[in-house]
């Protein structure tokens, strides 16, 4: 019974949480200021995890409403998504580290070692692997946006000669 209940805690949570990072502002998401700046040392840490190998893998909410989030595969009609990609990888990272935090409640609800080992699997396999997806395509994007943009300023230049 404790399960259900902390699985039902965990699905509202979830439900309010996924909410929460459709309505608030993206604006208020600065990918370049902490909490959301990315760090050399991480590339070397995400090269080692091997994130590349299995990101695909893990479920994505833009693949389940792909009319709410901007799609993840860059054409060249999506380019002009990349701002709005980049802020929401910082949503998702809000969001998933949120749930995080939240679902440390398990441990209140079901109290004893099997709220302490669902808590775990729920953070470390239910939120941290996405938190890292996030911290790995962040700066990604970013280099990606920022040639863009050179590009662009070369083309301008270009046409003003």
């Amino acid at each position: 019974m404790k399960f259900l209940h902390c699985a039902l805690y965990l699905a509202v949570t979830g439900i309010i949480a996924f909410l929460v990072g459709r309505i608030v502002p993206k604006s208020w998401f600065q990918e370049d200021r902490f909490p959301y700046r990315s760090y050399p040392v991480e590339q070397k840490l995400y090269r080692a995890l091997r994130v590349k190998k299995w990101q695909s893998k893990v479920p994505d909410m833009s693949r389940i409403f792909p009319f709410l989030m901007p799609a993840k595969k860059l054409t060249a009609d999506t380019f002009a998504d990349l701002p709005r990609m980049i802020q929401e990888t910082c949503v998702a990272e809000m969001i998933h580290f949120f749930l995080s935090l939240t679902g440390l409640a398990c441990l209140v609800i079901w109290p004893g070692a099997g709220g302490i080992i669902l808590t775990m699997v729920y953070i470390l396999l239910g939120n941290l692997p996405f938190i890292i997806i996030q911290r790995y395509n962040r700066p990604r994007l970013q280099k990606l946006l920022a040639m863009q943009r050179r590009k662009r300023e070369r083309k301008v230049e270009l046409c003003a000669l």
